[in-house]
């Protein structure tokens, strides 16, 4: 898909969400990401944050960490 057709379809996307806290929300991470340049937010954090990602990151790639979304529907039955 190339840029023209991708911006076409986000156009369309966004035309059929009816929630407005959603479009808020989806409008502010698109605002904050366009106007932050590429390793800001990691310059942030601190060198203990910045390990606990990299850590966390690395687990999410073993199935040893990971549930399934239907578990995770059990689990959180009562909030969804």
């Amino acid at each position: 898909m190339n840029s023209v057709d991708l911006k076409k379809n986000f156009h369309l996307l966004i035309d059929s969400i009816d929630n407005e806290n959603l479009l808020i929300h989806l409008y502010e991470i698109i605002k904050n990401r366009v106007s932050t340049e590429d390793g800001q937010l990691w310059g942030r954090l601190t060198k203990y944050e910045q390990e606990e990602l990299i850590q966390t990151f690395e687990e999410c790639k073993s199935n040893e960490y990971l549930i399934s979304n239907e578990e995770m529907k059990k689990k959180h039955k009562k909030w969804l």
